[in-house]
């Protein structure tokens, strides 16, 4: 695609799960030839500016963080309710600026790629003539699951803050397994003021990407056809990659990870990482280091702090001097490369999508530990419907218990269908980035209209 005047507008929700999806998308417009500006908050991006990975056709700007942000709030209604305060001000002058007032052409915003969980926004810059895509960084049942909200609620299945009054199993899509109603998507019965929150928003995000014109999803077609069904401006175009870009990490990552799994055997090591938003008690994560410990593999685990509450760490200097022979515990890791290092052989995960969706990319058979959210149903997706990975099962109390951990490693690990499945879908996920591919054709296709 030849390079022409005018920008892409990128604007993710400032998390690090959305973050990252969209620093890569941004890398791949860059590819073909047109210019980013990444829209975040200052937090973030003083973060993300950290890296020293950055493509020369992304700019970064932000906006002040709201208060919330600040203080480190947790609810998402509020979050939400923060960031329309906030951003449509900013974003209507940056845009009027960049259209109107600006005498560069290159600065002018041809097209805005915005998160879902942001789509109230949408109306600024289409009241503008500008085109609008939103960015759905999530599964493919759980985009299904807004065409079947209204059903659930006629059928009592859910009340009006979305809590379960039936035990029964939703068929989103033909061909991937029923949701059960502890799959859905803001289910998180520990707090239900959280999941009546979750709930609402979730519901105004569906109501909004209504007025898009394209839906731009991080899958890949092959994965799943009939999801392209649901509605004629659905394109997916993933799996989206870094490919040794900046990932959009919002902490610094730890590159000696990389040069101990070079002296690992190959397809030996467990890869251990939860994302940032998964929380244990520390009577779990004794049982998980008890695992990694009993199973006698070497292990790669990713043990931030923020994996339990308060500033201690997960783990013990005598645990850490047991292991020291087999064992690699870092804050954060390079995870794309980690994955794609020929000593890692699967991948115990929380099942956040752009994690699956790294992994499949990498063929590494994942090994399930869902938190909340899209979490749920996305294990159920790996393990029944793609059959690339298997879950953890707790006990009566709810642990996860240091024998389970052992035994599951095992058994995917010798498990010869599941390692066929992921290379197979590995090979039609890297087809779909190539030249020609479906998820390429998609994306050129939506930066070419953006740009008319």
């Amino acid at each position: 695609m030849d390079k022409t005047d005018g920008r892409i507008l990128i604007i993710p929700c400032p998390l690090q799960g959305h973050a990252a999806p969209f620093m890569k998308l941004s890398h791949q417009i860059t590819k073909l030839g047109t210019n980013v500006t990444f829209l975040t908050t200052d937090l973030i991006r003083a973060r993300l500016t950290e890296s020293e990975r950055w493509d020369h056709g992304t700019r970064v700007i932000s906006i002040p963080d709201g208060p919330e942000f600040q203080s480190g709030c947790k609810d998402p209604k509020k979050l939400h309710e923060s960031l329309e305060r906030v951003m449509p001000g900013y974003l209507e002058n940056l845009l009027k600026e960049a259209n109107h007032q600006s005498s560069k052409m290159d600065d002018r915003i041809c097209g805005v790629i915005v998160d879902a969980p942001l789509g109230w926004m949408m109306e600024i810059p289409k009241k503008m003539g500008i085109k609008v895509a939103v960015f759905w960084c999530s599964t493919p049942g759980c985009l299904a699951l807004k065409f079947k909200i209204q059903e659930l609620l006629q059928s009592k299945v859910i009340d009006t803050d979305g809590t379960p009054l039936k035990n029964v199993n939703i068929q989103v899509l033909p061909s991937l397994p029923a949701m059960a109603t502890t799959d859905l998507v803001w289910y998180f019965p520990s707090d239900p003021n959280t999941q009546k929150s979750m709930y609402h928003v979730i519901k105004d995000i569906f109501h909004h990407m209504q007025n898009a014109d394209w839906i731009l999803c991080n899958w890949f077609h092959e994965l799943n056809p009939a999801a392209s069904n649901l509605l004629p401006n659905i394109l997916s175009i993933g799996p989206l990659l870094a490919n040794g870009q900046s990932a959009g990490s919002f902490c610094s990552e730890d590159s000696t990870c990389l040069s101990w799994l070079d002296k690992q055997p190959k397809s030996s090591v467990v890869y251990v990482a939860f994302g940032s938003t998964s929380r244990f008690s520390q009577q779990q994560l004794d049982e998980l280091a008890l695992g990694l410990e009993l199973m006698g593999r070497p292990f790669l685990w990713v043990a931030w702090s923020g994996l339990k509450d308060g500033s201690s760490p997960a783990y013990t200097n005598e645990y850490t001097k047991r292991v020291a022979d087999r064992g690699k515990i870092v804050d954060w890791a390079p995870q794309e490369a980690v994955l794609g290092h020929p000593s890692t052989a699967c991948f115990v995960t929380h099942c956040g999508w752009s994690s699956f969706m790294e992994s499949l990319s990498m063929g590494v058979p994942l090994l399930c530990w869902p938190y909340f959210g899209d979490q749920l149903y996305t294990r159920t997706c790996v393990c029944d419907a793609w059959r690339v990975g298997m879950w953890f099962k707790p006990d009566e109390s709810g642990l996860v218990s240091r024998y389970e951990i052992k035994n599951r490693v095992e058994e995917v690990l010798c498990d010869g269908s599941v390692r066929e499945n992921v290379l197979r879908l590995k090979e039609m996920a890297r087809n779909s980035i190539k030249k020609g591919g479906s998820s390429l054709l998609n994306l050129e296709y939506v930066v070419k209209q953006m740009k008319c």
